[in-house]
């Protein structure tokens, strides 16, 4: 990027992160997610770091917060309340800790780590003892005065333990994910809308004209700074615990960067337990006289960062629109993005669904986006931010043609496909979901290895490859014997398959995990199925007449039966009928998301079964658990919404063996 299209880039950042900014400290409302800001700025920042002509004083860089709400009286603060540059990295932290070096002249310095709650910071002011002055940071310099709300909060000392003369305190008011959780459940009874996350609802309970709204949230606070004269950051915390504040257990004092690194480590490894909401941790250098030698630049003081955890959004920009083609001929347009780190991982595409969410979105390519990913699935596209459009951005139309056999591409409903059902691109996506974990779970047998068999006419279908030998797999290039025998023997380990597995590994259109279990348990045997009619599959709870015609059709289809035929001679597949240990889960319908400790997917499913229960793979009104392990995605937010309890996976446990929650 030249410095005129960096110069035109950062106008169109500080627009838009100038807005949001606004929307988030004065109006406490958000149309993006922090992370996805924090993206923004981030891009603002290095911009201007690589061409420094480009900051001006009105940046979102050089200022702190939104102006005073009108409604508040304005209060000047004893110094400036700054706010930090963040840090995504620990190369961002080892070149933040370079530049401090450089200008303390020193060659090791420690620091202060703390948490970096999710909420509103404040300034207290007491004199003799007393508090006399509680504000928000405002613009920084100005903020407003809550005094009256902030005294409705417990852990605020009205009067300090030593009556000494003026005192200046600061901290960050927050609301607990428990109380934050009851405040919704209250507003929904209402039906009020939910708040969006417990920093807005802090934010917007301590500016209620009306302080008995404030005390009726509930509110918490930490103190994390004391404007007085002492040697070091760690210091002023042992001081604020003397005089009565409440003060961050976990904080922690860090002799060197590597300490650092373990405490973060260690805090995000924690997070999900922590009863408040936090993005990551604030470092500081402990050296008060040093901290303040360093200064400030802009809106951020040289010795404090804030390293952040890992988004589970971000911004990037989509550089190409591509199709992909999965087994049952459909296609999949798939945005190419500038690389980006979402969620702790780099990610360079996001899958758009079909065509409908492209015009949903507003979606051309060239745009800035906002992605975001939850658990280990392909990102998502959350929002197009058209204010960053430069008019270079060009519309994306579906191709009219096939882009791996040229055959004709047909529409129905809001799916494109190929319409040669030989289509090769096909061919490979079907054997791919055929050895994938949910149907024949081959281990060591991933899609470039299963490309590559086809391509050099050692299978030409699924059944094929039960007859494969250790020397086949050797005349395949930088194919070792080792790692033959290795894979024949995974392939041939897998020659005995469970009835509900097999039929989801034929790949049958509109039949996923939870339709092959209900077809499994129905019929028991393939047999049955093979003869059903269209009427016997339509009877079956949850499969309608448009999964009925594809799995009859599917089944009279001479060259599946043919596959069939073939397959069933060099496997052996187990029956299966529903066997139902008590009805304790009877018509009960689960969700599972998020990743499990104790257990497999497939074990919490069969306890479920066991019990009379259902599992079905999406939220709806009619689910009536949802069991949410590590990193819950999409479903998890739904069930919110919807009201649906959401059970912890050892809360799951203890309601199947009847013990207390």
């Amino acid at each position: 990027m030249d410095k005129k299209q960096a110069k035109e880039r950062a106008v169109k950042l500080r627009q838009v992160i100038s807005r949001h900014r606004y929307l988030y400290h004065v109006l406490d409302r958000q149309e993006i997610s922090d992370s996805a800001l924090d993206s923004l700025k981030k891009e603002l920042f290095d911009l201007e770091q690589k061409f420094p002509e480009l900051v001006v004083p009105d940046s979102p860089t050089q200022r702190v917060g939104g102006e005073p709400l009108k409604e508040f009286k304005k209060v000047s603060h004893f110094s400036p309340m700054l706010s930090f540059d963040d840090a995504f990295s620990m190369q961002d932290m080892r070149d933040w800790q370079e530049r401090i070096l450089k200008l303390a002249d020193k060659k090791e310095i420690d620091f202060y780590a703390e948490l970096k709650i999710d909420g509103l910071a404040v300034e207290l002011v007491f004199e003799k003892g007393i508090l006399v002055t509680g504000s928000t940071r405002g613009d920084g310099r100005t903020g407003e005065d809550i005094t009256q709300n902030l005294k409705t909060i417990e852990a605020i000392p009205l009067r300090l333990k030593e009556n000494s003369g003026g005192v200046v305190v600061r901290g960050e008011v927050f609301i607990s994910k428990k109380e934050f959780e009851k405040v919704n459940q209250r507003r929904k009874k209402k039906n009020l809308s939910s708040y969006a996350n417990p920093r807005n609802l802090a934010a917007g309970s301590v500016r209620q004209l009306d302080p008995k709204m404030t005390a009726s949230r509930k509110l918490d606070f930490f103190a994390y700074d004391l404007m007085v004269d002492v040697s070091t950051h760690e210091k002023r915390h042992e001081i604020l615990k003397n005089i009565g504040f409440k003060v961050n257990k976990h904080n922690k004092h860090c002799r060197d960067l590597k300490e650092v690194f373990d405490f973060y480590q260690d805090i995000q490894e924690k997070r999900e337990k922590i009863p408040y909401e936090i993005d990551g941790i604030v470092v500081l250098v402990n050296s008060n006289k040093l901290f303040d030698k360093l200064g400030a630049v802009g809106k951020a003081p040289r010795g404090a960062i804030a390293f952040k955890f890992p988004g589970k959004q971000a911004t990037t920009v989509v550089k190409d629109i591509k199709v992909q083609i999965g087994r049952t001929g459909a296609l999949t347009p798939v945005a190419i993005l500038k690389p980006v780190k979402v969620g702790g991982v780099m990610v360079s595409r996001a899958t758009l669904h079909n065509e409908d969410e492209i015009k949903r979105l507003g979606l051309k390519v060239g745009d800035t986006v906002i992605v975001g990913r939850a658990g280990d699935v392909v990102p998502d596209m959350i929002k197009v931010l058209k204010d960053l459009r430069t008019g270079k951005e060009k519309h994306f139309k579906m191709p009219d043609k096939c882009p791996v056999c040229s055959s004709k591409i047909v529409k129905k409903e809001a799916v494109f496909r190929c319409s040669n059902p030989y289509c090769f691109a096909v061919k490979k996506k079907q054997f791919h979901h055929f050895v994938s974990r949910s149907a024949f779970d081959i281990e060591g047998l991933g899609p470039k290895i299963v490309d590559r068999l086809i391509n050099q006419g050692l299978v030409s279908n699924p059944a094929d490859l039960f007859d494969l030998k250790e020397g086949d797999l050797i005349l395949l290039e930088r194919f070792a014997e080792k790692s033959a025998a290795n894979l024949i023997e995974a392939i041939q380990s897998r020659k005995e398959i469970g009835f509900s597995r097999l039929i989801f590994s034929l790949g049958i259109r509109n039949v996923g995990e939870e339709t092959a279990y209900d077809l499994a348990s129905h019929f028991g045997g393939l047999e049955s199925l093979i003869k059903a009619s269209k009427q016997e599959l339509e009877r079956i709870q949850d499969i309608g007449p448009v999964a009925a015609e594809s799995i009859y059709a599917w089944f009279k289809n001479k060259k599946n039966q043919r596959f069939l035929e073939k397959l069933r001679k060099v496997i052996r597949i187990r029956d299966q009928k529903i066997r139902i240990k008590n009805k304790k889960l009877f018509n009960k319908n689960f969700v599972l998301t998020g990743t499990l400790k104790g257990m497999t997917r497939d074990e919490a499913k069969d306890k479920i079964r066991a019990l009379g229960g259902n599992v079905s793979a999406s939220v709806s009104k009619n689910t009536d658990y949802v069991i949410a392990g590590q990193d819950p995605g999409s479903k998890h937010d739904k069930a919110k919404k919807l009201g649906i309890k959401i059970l912890k996976e050892t809360d799951f446990l203890k309601y199947i063996e009847n013990r207390p929650l």
